[in-house]
């Protein structure tokens, strides 16, 4: 690809591809088609093609794409063939869920390290994990040699905790917390918010109640961006 960049949107994609292709492999399915992979993931298959496009893939007129050669190519893009160390800040609800969640695990990411400001959580343990104080992040990052954080702290704590794990050589956030954060421009963050999330299909629903005419056709899925924090108490 040399420095061709993909754009964003394509990045965005690119785990649901894997998704798909992951079922076509374990199928036993060699080679499938843009429409084939169009229909899997509910997008049009000329946006197939075009995503296809920036990775430097193109198949084969009247054959398609390799499955297992787009499938390792695609694992490669994602840095599926190295191990990541996340380190999680904020063992409440939702932190305690995401640290039990084994799916992490399974794409390639090692939960390092649990971290709370709480003196009470410290020294407890979530899932194996032993949790750390807050204080002791700097060495916790080092130790770990981990460059991604996940934030599940409340809003009025987030952005102190941004500060601390950029400070610590944190380069990129999944922030769950309902606030925006502000980081150096080296440092990327991805905001999920389960609220807004519900809020976008409610007004589908509402539409659809009201028999008014939306954007979306019927079973194809709407691809959104997470926009914002959820509540991560």
């Amino acid at each position: 690809m040399g420095d061709r960049r993909i754009p964003e949107a394509t990045v965005a994609r690119l785990p649901e591809y894997l998704t798909a292709l992951v079922e076509l492999a374990a199928s036993g399915v060699a080679t499938v088609a843009s429409e084939g992979l169009a229909q899997a993931m509910g997008v049009t298959s000329s946006q197939v093609r075009k995503d296809l496009s920036f990775l430097g893939t193109y198949g084969t007129r009247g054959v398609g794409y390799a499955v297992e050669e787009l499938l390792h190519h695609i694992s490669g893009l994602l840095g599926l063939n190295r191990e990541w160390s996340a380190v999680l800040v904020g063992v409440g609800n939702l932190g305690r869920a995401l640290a039990s969640y084994g799916g992490l695990a399974q794409r390639g990411f090692r939960l390092a390290a649990l971290v709370d400001a709480d003196p009470a959580k410290a020294g407890t343990r979530v899932s194996g994990v032993e949790v750390e104080a807050l204080e002791e992040l700097p060495r916790i990052v080092a130790r770990e040699r981990a460059t991604i954080a996940i934030v599940t702290v409340p809003a009025e704590a987030a952005q102190d905790v941004a500060d601390r794990l950029v400070d610590a050589g944190i380069t990129s956030v999944l922030n769950f917390a309902p606030v925006h954060l502000s980081v150096p421009p080296h440092v990327r963050v991805r905001k999920v918010d389960l609220a807004t999330e519900l809020l976008i299909l409610a007004y589908y629903e509402n539409a659809r109640s009201r028999g008014e005419p939306h954007d979306a056709p019927a079973g194809v899925a709407e691809h959104a961006r997470p926009v914002a924090g959820s509540d991560a108490s």
